[in-house]
């Protein structure tokens, strides 16, 4: 009788350990037979990562004031979160960083901005390197970035023309022409040495204006540039020509700062 009962006994345990085993099995079968994208489907809540996005922009039309535009990145980097591989999310956390790094008077907010919105800008351009977004505020992200170091390198000026130069081949138009703003800001404020050459600034602001004739902040640029180079009656024509542009209400923030720069420029140019 006490044989028979540890003979049960251990059938029982076998049978237990068997469907364990086979619990187990099962369970590493299913997650091998997962892929990467099912597993980021999985993790993906679109739902929120559209509210948030919606929550950002909202925020960003209001930038002027600066506490909007850092609720905005906020809201921006839950919706990343939510959908890693939403490219609208990635490019406008891009711009929204860019935003308050240009505005915040904290050294250590704009270096965490800025480098935000590099890691933002690389994020789009992997998403969708077929498009002009992620290029352009990666490519600013990277400027305000080299702006604040003096473009140390010459690897600085090289990923700036890389991705400015990108834009112009993608859509040249976008955002009223601004990849020659860009590219005017590179080789106006660079070095020498590494490729700073503030006649082809000009030549690549002048490009930019002519196409893009209520592109204040362009005019701006354009005005610097020439005072850099001695052309003062040319910097004057075109602070003029800031005060008298009906701005676009898009960029009405840019546009009250191009105007307020130019009053200073005109100081300084007598």
């Amino acid at each position: 009788m006490g044989k028979l009962r540890k003979h049960q006994e251990k059938l029982r345990l076998m049978m237990l350990v068997s469907t364990t085993v086979s619990l187990v099995l099962a369970g590493v079968g299913c997650h091998r037979s997962a892929t990467p994208n099912q597993l980021a489907a999985e993790s993906t809540d679109a739902k929120a990562a559209s509210d948030r996005l919606a929550e950002a922009e909202t925020l960003y039309q209001g930038r002027e004031d600066l506490n909007k535009a850092r609720a905005a990145v906020a809201a921006l980097r839950q919706a990343q979160t939510a959908d890693y591989a939403n490219y609208e999310v990635a490019w406008k956390l891009s711009r929204a960083a860019f935003y308050v790094a240009e505005h915040t008077e904290s050294d250590s907010e704009r270096d965490d901005m800025y480098r935000q919105g590099v890691e933002a800008g690389k994020a789009a351009v992997q998403l969708q390197p077929d498009k002009a977004d992620g290029h352009f505020w990666l490519g600013a992200n990277y400027g305000g970035t080299a702006a604040h170091s003096t473009l140390a390198n010459l690897s600085s000026f090289n990923d700036i023309k890389n991705e400015m130069d990108a834009v112009l081949k993608i859509d040249e138009p976008y955002e009223g022409y601004s990849a020659y703003l860009g590219l005017g800001r590179l080789y106006l404020q660079a070095p020498r040495v590494l490729g700073g050459d503030s006649k082809k600034a000009i030549e690549y602001l002048e490009k930019g204006v002519k196409l893009s004739p209520n592109n204040t902040t362009m005019k701006l640029d354009l005005a610097q540039a020439y005072h850099v180079n001695n052309r003062n009656d040319e910097a004057k024509k075109q602070v003029a020509a800031i005060m008298s542009t009906k701005p676009d209400p898009k960029y009405a923030p840019e546009h009250k700062e191009a105007v307020a720069k130019a009053q200073d420029l005109l100081k300084k140019l007598g």
